[in-house]
């Protein structure tokens, strides 16, 4: 079965240690999604390329289209993965404007693996502070593991040491999540659209 995992990294460079861990968790991810004989159609959203479009979205209520078909990608995939830098001990400004400009219902249920890089290892209480309670309030079945990654992380191979394994878990619990459920496309709004003369009745 195909299944559609989203990935949203809210780094600010190019290259960023952010994409790298979420490189790592789709990798990791798409191979246990494979182990189950589900095949990962994988879609990447770099939260800076619509740095712009978030602010004109949260201003005039509406969003660009690049930014619009971003926010689609999310309401439609089957298990996201998400990974933001560290800023005073939470999220980055940058990743919450696109969380906020998701619809309301769009990551309800929906199986989720958060992340976070930091320059130190004391950040990594970021997870449950922060990004674990926002995504509980939006109604996503969080993953267990969180998985954090601070400089001396990097220096280990991608196959062993702490950081592997925290990946290797994490990804194994997102697939089984969501290869356990039924792949169903979002409630389309305009699916039962109001009939005209009732909306001119105030109905």
């Amino acid at each position: 079965m195909k299944r559609r995992l989203t990935v949203v990294s809210a780094g600010l460079r190019q290259p960023s240690s952010t994409r790298l861990l979420a490189d790592r968790l789709t990798d990791a991810a798409r191979r246990e999604l494979e182990l189950l004989g589900d095949d990962a159609d994988v879609e990447v959203i770099e939260v800076r390329d619509h740095a712009h479009d978030l602010v004109n979205h949260l201003i005039a209520g509406y969003p660009p289209p690049g930014l619009g078909r971003a926010l689609d990608t999310v309401a439609r995939a089957d298990g996201l993965i998400v990974v933001t830098p560290t800023f005073a001990a939470s999220y980055s400004g940058m990743f919450k404007m696109f969380v906020d400009c998701l619809e309301e219902p769009a990551l309800a249920g929906k199986p989720v693996l958060v992340a976070a890089t930091g320059g130190t290892g004391r950040h990594s209480l970021v997870l449950e502070h922060a990004l674990r309670p926002l995504f509980s309030h939006l109604h996503a079945v969080v993953m267990p593991t969180a998985v954090f990654a601070a400089p001396e992380d990097w220096g280990v191979g991608q196959t062993e040491g702490p950081l592997a394994a925290r990946v290797g878990r994490a990804a194994r619990e997102l697939a089984s999540e969501v290869g356990r459920r039924e792949a169903t496309p979002p409630a389309d709004p305009y699916d039962d659209p109001q009939p005209f003369d009732r909306l001119l009745q105030g109905g």
